[in-house]
């Protein structure tokens, strides 16, 4: 109930959401800008890095992901979202590691709806923050914006082991606008993961 009647659209933020020794794992060996393949996004609307190539992942990351997209997990979040037939994305398209860098950005928006190679319908956004010790005036919160693109309705600072999940509709505005603020040589560090059903409602 929580989920379906949040503002400004469904979500739902989960707390210490895994065992922290998993996460301190998959933060040992998250590789840092110029260690990976990372493709770089820099235009006005964004400015931030990400990478799917598992190639640069270490085995706990490819781990946590496998867990992420496997079924119990799946099952969970049909239960959370009530949302049947819920699908995971193996591609990790638009997914997988995001790194923001000090003075990166990401304009408030609405996500592309269809999976560009399944055409399946995107439904669910999962975030996962990485950011130990992360302080208020470094910013990068997540901001959720109305469905009129007004006013901003919540902020969700990106804290380690913090996982957000957000119902994916054409009007489900968010974005962190503000550069980030945090030290040189820091990065706010997260993990999306999107999941599809075959249709969605016609409302949406």
């Amino acid at each position: 109930e929580a989920y379906a009647t949040a503002s400004p659209f469904p979500h739902i933020v989960i707390d210490d959401f895994l065992p922290e020794h998993v996460l301190d794992g998959v933060l040992a060996e998250f590789p840092n800008p110029k260690d990976a393949d990372w493709f770089a996004f820099d235009s006005p609307l964004e400015r931030k890095l990400a990478t799917k190539d598992d190639s640069a992942m270490g085995p706990a990351t490819r781990q946590l992901l496998a867990e992420l997209n496997a079924g119990p997990f799946v099952d969970f979040l049909e239960r959370l979202t009530g949302i049947e037939g819920l699908v995971p994305d193996p591609h990790l398209a638009g997914g997988g590691l995001h790194q923001i860098e000090r003075g990166g950005h990401l304009k408030v928006h609405a996500d592309f709806n269809r999976h560009p190679r399944t055409g399946l319908e995107r439904r669910l956004n999962v975030l996962l923050y990485l950011n130990r010790d992360w302080k208020q005036e470094y910013g990068g919160e997540l901001e959720l914006w109305s469905r009129d693109m007004k006013s901003c309705q919540a902020r969700i600072l990106p804290i380690f082991n913090r996982c957000v999940v957000f119902s994916t509709t054409s009007t489900s505005f968010h974005g962190h606008p503000e550069p980030l603020a945090c030290p040189e040589g820091e990065t706010r560090k997260s993990i999306a993961l999107y999941y599809y059903t075959k249709d969605r409602p016609p409302e949406q």
